[in-house]
């Protein structure tokens, strides 16, 4: 069985010599390899211009007119009754909060 393939492929390989020679102009080869690097550039990189900021016009407006005024409560003795900031104490209840009687 080998002895038979080596010889039909000796056979090929002297008849693939005698068409060579026999014709001068032609050259078969055979190449086997990885093809060459290719560069390829890069795509464009397109930037927008920056939005240009503008400062709002200064808006005037009056301040509002207080028409009605809350009466102002002072700290300390009314008439019977003191104020502390907080609430209303009687005259007992103050002096007892106090520790004076």
């Amino acid at each position: 069985m080998k002895t038979k393939l080596f010889a039909a492929l000796g056979a090929g390989a002297l008849v693939l010599a005698a068409s060579q020679t026999a014709m001068a102009g032609v050259v078969v080869g055979l190449n086997v390899g990885v093809p060459a690097p290719v560069y390829v550039a890069p795509a464009p990189v397109y930037v927008a211009p920056q939005p240009v900021y503008v400062a709002p016009r200064p808006v005037y407006v009056a301040p509002p007119v207080r028409v009605a005024y809350a009466p102002a409560v002072v700290i300390g003795w009314h008439g019977d009754r003191y104020w502390d900031g907080h609430r209303w104490y009687g005259r007992r209840e103050w002096n007892g909060h106090r520790g004076w009687y």
